[in-house]
């Protein structure tokens, strides 16, 4: 099973990451106050290679985006090197063939939006759903619980990630639930706005123990 930690924006918090175990990280470029600039994303994608190298293992980086076009969903992935894209938008289900040679992760909130029937209805081998809290005005990072009833049937249908108000303390039964082939979290591991390094490692390994 794969751990995301999203919303990374210094190069400690996401050497953290990688020590503790992650599989993921997540790299906001949307506006938000997670985001970060293609530079410093560059920066914190190239230390967290080396230090999953030293590891022995690898680290996917992923970007986040909302409603931004194909294009500058492109120029971004090169420039930092990104193995896959989170569209946690209105995207439409075009995206999937624009952007196929990357991972692509859509968000949808069971919000029964047409886009979202759509990106249902669409089942490709580089596309995995990312299940999150419906909360009307935003796109993520709220920090409120999803769906899990509804995300348990659609894991059983095909691989998804779990997102929406995970913490070190609930991850475990949220996996144990929904039985997701990732967990993603943002704000379960901060402390003031902030990334802690030890809210990261808890929740990895409540994770990691939940998944054995």
């Amino acid at each position: 099973m794969m751990i995301k930690i999203c919303g990374v924006r210094r190069r400690d918090h996401a050497l953290t990451a990688v020590d503790a175990g992650a599989d993921m990280l997540g790299l906001v470029f949307a506006p938000s106050r997670r985001q970060i600039t293609v530079e410093d994303a560059a920066s914190i994608a190239d230390a967290a290679r080396v230090a999953a190298r030293d590891c022995g293992r690898a680290i996917a980086l992923i970007g986040v985006f909302v409603n931004e076009t194909v294009e500058r969903i492109r120029d971004v992935a090169q420039s930092c090197g990104l193995d896959g894209v989170q569209l946690s938008g209105d995207e439409p289900v075009a995206y999937a063939d624009a952007l196929e040679s990357l991972l692509i992760i859509k968000a949808i909130r069971f919000d029964d939006s047409a886009h979202e029937h759509a990106w249902l209805q669409h089942n490709r081998p580089h596309v995995r759903l990312l299940v999150d809290a419906h909360v009307p005005g935003s796109y993520g990072g709220a920090g409120v619980v999803a769906d899990w009833v509804r995300a348990a049937e659609l894991a059983r249908q095909r691989p998804l990630l779990l997102a929406g108000g995970l913490t070190p303390e609930n991850v475990a039964g949220a996996i144990a639930q929904v039985g997701p082939w990732g967990v993603d979290v943002s704000s379960g591991v901060e402390s003031n706005g902030v990334k802690d390094h030890t809210k990261i490692r808890a929740f990895i390994a409540a994770a990691r123990a939940a998944m054995r």
